[in-house]
Order: C-alpha cells, then sequence, then structure tokens
C-alpha cells in the first residue's frame, strides 16, 4: 500500500513537471513548481517512514519550509521585478492654480 502512495506520488511530480514547462502563463508555473514541492515533501516523508527512518520527517519539513519561502520570494520578484519594494510611496506633485484670488 506505502509502494503504491510513492508511486502515485511519482506520477503526480511528473505531471506537474509536464505543467512546469508548458504552463500557459507565469504565475500556471510557479503553482506547479510549488506543488511539485509538495508533493516530493510527501514522497520524502512515505520514503522515509518505508526506510524506518524518522529523521527524514525533519528533512521534509525544512524542504517545505525552503518550498514555502522561495515560493513567495518568485511571486514577489515577478511583481516588483526586483527583491526590495520602495518603503515609501511616490506621489504625484500638487498642482497650483495660478491667477487665483488669495483672499
Amino acid at each position: 500500500m506505502i509502494g503504491a502512495a510513492a508511486v502515485a506520488l511519482i506520477v503526480a511530480i511528473g505531471l506537474m513537471l509536464i505543467r512546469v514547462l508548458l504552463g500557459p502563463t507565469l504565475y500556471d508555473r510557479v503553482l506547479a513548481v510549488n506543488s511539485m514541492g509538495t508533493k516530493i515533501v510527501l514522497f520524502i516523508g512515505v520514503l522515509g517512514f518505508v526506510l524506518g527512518r524518522p529523521d527524514f520527517l525533519d528533512i521534509s519539513v525544512l524542504y517545505a519550509l525552503i518550498n514555502f519561502v522561495s515560493t513567495i520570494a518568485i511571486l514577489k520578484f515577478f511583481r516588483y521585478r526586483s527583491f526590495q519594494v520602495p518603503l515609501m510611496r511616490r506621489t504625484a506633485p500638487r498642482r497650483t492654480v495660478q491667477g487665483g484670488d488669495d483672499e
């Protein structure tokens, strides 16, 4: 039963890899990479269970954190085209009215 889960995860990872290569938009590709990372985390957990190595769960949790942070960083980069976001918004200069009454 565990072997079937591992095979299903490998097939799902393969399908996500196809989605990464053929995705129509950038956000589809980022979502596919994130999903592929999540499935790899599950595969590492199943592999650790099959081999009787509970320390693989620590590795999978670390990989999940790296996957999450990297996805957020990639989306931030593609939104702002930089990893540094300005702290203040640029406002349009105020227009002054010429020739008005100052009374």
